[in-house]
């Protein structure tokens, strides 16, 4: 992390923390790139008991250099701007997080309700960089998260495979229909679930998108061949035309599928 990154960091972090409901800060992978690079930002998952300050107030306590300030009250999600740094702050009540902890390792029964979700949430707790912490709380949901039961898996794995059979379906009617903004949808929403399949079948968490591409051709148990025709999927060129893109995605369904 730049010097100059770090400084603004623990400047935030010192700040939040010092309100007394606040239980842990994390700083999302976001902020790993140089400044430059367009996906840079600084990202802060706050998890609290209870409830933080309004938005008025945290605006304030974030300094007078802040710069088009939005918030969002239903999610209490705070975008602004310090100097040329866009910075984003996520504010979680530990209570709904334990509850879906508490769904995933031992309330199966309950999974439906977060399998729409994915597991990108569940990604952000165990690999967020721990920046304040008041107790082991985050240090215990890490170690419940690492021992999920193959079963969570499995049943994630088949609510995402179901997807991505529906989107390989819609790929093929769309096709038919030359209808090319369904095609580019259903295409989209084929790749992301067949990536996420893969993610559940090794037992790992789903990255945010910008992490797909780079994690998934890394996992240890991938069908033969995976990595090529992903990157052929994905290639934008005359080549590749709607029909030979519609037989490789059957091709790459039916190889995970077979896993």
């Amino acid at each position: 992390m730049k010097h100059k990154t770090k400084l603004l960091v623990d400047r935030l972090v010192g700040t939040i923390s010092s309100w007394p409901t606040i239980e842990c800060i994390s700083l999302n992978e976001a902020a790993t790139p140089n400044t430059l690079d367009p996906y840079f930002a600084l990202i802060l998952d706050v998890y609290y008991r209870d409830k933080v300050p309004d938005a008025a107030s945290r605006q304030a306590a974030y300094g007078q250099d802040v710069l088009a300030f939005e918030t969002s009250s239903h999610t209490n999600k705070d975008r602004f701007l310090i100097g040329d740094f866009p910075v984003r702050i996520e504010y979680k009540d530990i209570k709904k997080v334990d509850e879906l902890v508490t769904i995933a390792d031992s309330q199966l029964e309950h999974l439906w309700l977060i399998k729409d979700m994915g597991t990108y949430g569940f990604y952000r707790l165990a690999h967020g960089d721990i920046l304040y912490q008041n107790s082991s709380w985050i240090q215990d949901i890490r170690s419940r998260l690492k021992h999920l039961s193959s079963e969570f898996w499995n049943q994630m794995r088949d609510a995402h495979q179901s997807k991505m059979e529906h989107f390989l379906s819609d790929l093929g009617a769309a096709l038919i229909q030359g209808d090319n903004f369904h095609y580019l949808i259903s295409s989209a929403g084929f790749i992301k679930n067949a990536c996420e399949v893969l993610f559940c079948i090794n037992h790992r968490f789903e990255p945010s998108h910008r992490g797909f591409y780079e994690q998934v051709i890394k996992l240890p148990v991938l069908p033969d061949e995976f990595a090529g025709r992903f990157e052929s999927f994905l290639a934008n060129d005359s080549e590749m035309t709607a029909e030979r893109k519609y037989s490789l995605a059957q091709l790459i369904a039916r190889s995970i599928i077979a896993l």
